[in-house]
């Protein structure tokens, strides 16, 4: 937690980090070393390495012969052709084909909304398991999809062209419009897919490349089989981003057209026989966005303000859903508290992890190099330091810039998120609007907009509304301080507690009918009404902000843009560009490492499992389900569990396959351990690993405990059996 300190006025996170509220030391350090030709060389004895960007290798540019000649085999286009249309892209994680009717694999915790969602009157499937043991059982998933990348088009040309010609303040307008027609011919080119079809134009090197992806998107996605989240989130937060591991993340989908089971061009197999150490994995899925080609500037601004200003919402948020849900447990998990819970704790520890890497002179000092060997590349051709020997200089100076509005950043964060912000605070927000359009005489169907904006926002339980609003209230005191005219328009002299309970109270804004009759009837009142009392105040310093923030913001996007040409002029496809949650291919070998002065084993077994469940007595975190609290007859408890490999993941890539040469599936990645949290800046496969359950456990777990003969089968045979009697007469008979 933050621990607030009042003279002077500076707020330090739980792990030491300072934000001020006026301009941060790191924008005095920059400002004073924005005229610097070259960044600071760090340790002499610190270098980069080949690979520090990474192995986020695209599609589009696939490492054929490094692939070839690494790993002794031909890496031709069927390959890699089999390898994309293979892998799914579904909401925030990954999956993949593994039958060829449809059958889908992918971590439980990427299904976790799903499965409760799926869950009938008198269900808990969440904490109880679901398996369809027939066709017919087989759920579907509303708002649910899942892509497949179909073709790729390299439209670099076209937009670059268009943008160079364009004048600095069209340059947003026209690249919107590139990406309009291009999105459209794409649809049109795929037209006889019916309206399947889905274009996303990729801007990959920070926007030095461009790429239109072509995805057919599957809308009838059915749930066959998800363990239960005691299994699948075994160790709970404790283990999360840590090896040995011992949970068994995985869950079985299928994807349906017309009706009936897809048929897919492609899957993947199901290997028998796993993987041992030193073997060669690839993992398939889409990583989420990355830092590795931002410059030492703008990680110092991540060091300094953005990631301390993170840290501490996800620690606030945490604190007011947990006490939420303790005060009352029935109604937070009608409202699914615990996984908003699940998903505040992984980004508080993923951030924390980051903030590490931030903090590494060794890992600075790389980044350092890195940048240095660039600006050299550049500098020594007379026409790329021409046009891009300036970028590094206004970066630095605008990281100074946003430096000095650290303290409206931080606790403005998330302002209008409909899960962890403030009802209220939000309607206020847009009653202010339209009341305002009202005096401005706006027309009438301006006005209708605004009123329906302002009545969808609906209502949190009022005990989790009055600790979002406190949270709030604590972030304005703890960033701008106590005598700041936002802190005493929100506290009125009292604890944040408090003052959230006496808004509350006032306001016709806290509840979402009193509002809209509010509304209907002229109303509220500006003077009359507390929360837009308070939104004056905090409108007179988030204008400014958010215009100027904005404006610094566009001009850094644009010159990354310009740095990511450079870097592919001088680097061309050598290096891969960051995660961008799209389809990648990863390579890397199944390999322990040294830890806490001892070894982590490439793979753990159902042995560990155990041994955590009975060395942690009565801890939930650590509990087992009913039918796993005693070893089910038939398990065999030296079935590898979860394995490790060197291959370059990150968040986003949860439930990607990870396959051998051959194309079978081996594994399902769903994690990294704590070492690996720095691969949102550099990728260091001597110290990070990612971490994936074993389908020899998966098959195991199918096997022995769930009765699950029919996807048994199905994986081993490629057969659709759509009861249990079928695919034990299948079992049978061979």
């Amino acid at each position: 937690m933050w621990t607030e300190t009042r003279d002077p006025p500076s707020f330090v996170t739980s792990r030491g980090m300072a934000l001020t509220a006026s301009a941060l030391t790191l924008g005095l350090a920059i400002a004073a070393r924005a005229s610097a030709q070259v960044p600071d060389a760090g340790p002499e004895t610190v270098s980069a390495g080949q690979f520090d960007y990474g192995k986020m290798w695209t599609f589009e540019y696939p490492p054929a012969d490094y692939f070839s000649e690494t790993y002794g085999f031909r890496a031709d286009d069927s390959w890699f052709e089999r390898a994309r249309l293979s892998v799914l892209r579904i909401p925030g994680c990954s999956a993949s084909f593994v039958s060829p009717n449809g059958l889908v694999a992918t971590n439980h915790h990427c299904v976790r909304s799903a499965v409760s969602g799926t869950s009938r009157a008198g269900e808990n499937l969440l904490d109880h398991g679901f398996y369809a043991a027939t066709l017919e059982d087989e759920r579907p998933i509303e708002r649910f999809y899942a892509d497949q990348l179909i073709a790729i088009e390299d439209v670099t040309d076209e937009v670059l062209g268009a943008l160079d010609l364009a004048a600095e303040e069209r340059r947003g307008q026209v690249r919107a419009e590139a990406f309009d027609r291009i999105r459209e011919r794409g649809r049109q080119a795929y037209s006889d897919r019916g309206d399947s079809i889905w274009v996303q134009v990729v801007s990959l090197y920070n926007g030095g490349r461009h790429s239109a992806y072509v995805f057919r998107r599957f809308t009838d996605v059915r749930l066959v089989q998800a363990v239960e989240l005691e299994l699948g989130f075994f160790g709970g937060d404790p283990d999360n981003f840590t090896y040995p591991r011992y949970a068994l993340d995985f869950a079985f989908l299928r994807v349906y057209e017309d009706g009936v089971p897809h048929r897919p061009e492609h899957h993947f197999g199901w290997s028998e026989a796993g993987v041992e150490e030193g073997d060669v994995v690839f993992v398939i899925g889409n990583p989420g966005q990355t830092n590795r080609l931002r410059t030492i500037a703008q990680l110092e601004y991540q060091q300094s303000v953005q990631v301390p200003a993170l840290i501490g919402f996800l620690e606030s948020r945490l604190e007011a859903l947990g006490a939420y849900r303790t005060a009352d447990p029935a109604e937070a998990e009608a409202l699914g508290i615990r996984n908003r819970m699940f998903s505040l704790s992984n980004s508080l520890k993923a951030s924390t992890g980051r903030l590490e890497a931030l903090e590494d002179p060794v890992i600075m000092a790389r980044k350092r190099d890195a940048e240095r060997q660039l600006r050299d590349s550049l500098s020594a051709d007379p026409e790329l330091a021409s046009r891009y020997g300036g970028l590094f200089d206004r970066l630095e100076e605008i990281q100074a810039m946003k430096a000095g509005h650290a303290a409206a950043f931080a606790a403005f964060l998330a302002q209008t998120n409909q899960l962890y912000a403030s009802a209220t605070l939000r309607r206020a927000l847009a009653a202010d609007a339209l009341l305002q359009a009202r005096a401005d005489g706006a027309p009438p169907d301006t006005l209708e907009l605004l009123r329906l904006e302002l009545e969808r926002i609906g209502d949190h339980p009022a005990g989790l509304e009055k600790r979002l609003l406190a949270a709030r209230f604590a972030d304005f005191e703890r960033y701008f301080g106590p005598d700041h005219e936002i802190t005493v328009a929100a506290l009125q002299g009292a604890a944040p507690e408090a003052a959230a309970s006496a808004l509350l109270a006032a306001s016709v804004l806290s509840d979402s009918a009193a509002a809209a009759a509010a509304i209907a009837s002229g109303g509220p009142s500006p003077a009359e009404e507390p929360a837009l009392r308070l939104i004056a105040a905090t409108l007179a310093v988030t204008r400014g902000y958010r215009a100027e923030y904005g404006r610094l913001t566009a001009e850094e996007a644009e010159l990354e843009a310009e740095l990511g040409r450079a870097r592919f002029a001088v680097y061309g496809r050598s290096v891969p560009p960051d995660g961008t949650f799209s389809p990648r291919i990863t390579d890397g070998r199944v390999r322990g490492y040294e830890y806490n002065g001892t070894l982590a084993p490439p793979y753990t077994t159902f042995y560990g499992l155990y041994d955590r469940h009975i060395s942690n007595p009565g801890n939930v975190e650590w509990a087992l389900p009913p039918r796993w609290s005693e070893p089910p007859p038939g398990l065999d408890l030296g079935t590898p569990l979860n394995f490790v490999s060197t291959a370059d993941t990150y968040g986003g890539n949860s439930g990607s396959p990870a396959v051998t040469v051959d194309q079978a599936l081996v594994g399902l990645n769903f994690d990294r351990n704590i070492q690996g949290l720095s691969r949102d800046f550099i990728y260091l496969p001597e110290r990070g690993r990612n971490v994936m359950v074993d389908v020899r456990a998966i098959r195991a777990a199918l096997d022995q405990v769930y009765d699950a003969d029919r996807i048994v089968q199905e994986l081993l045979t490629g057969r659709l059996f759509e009861t249990e009697a079928e695919a034990d007469a299948s079992a049978d008979s061979s």
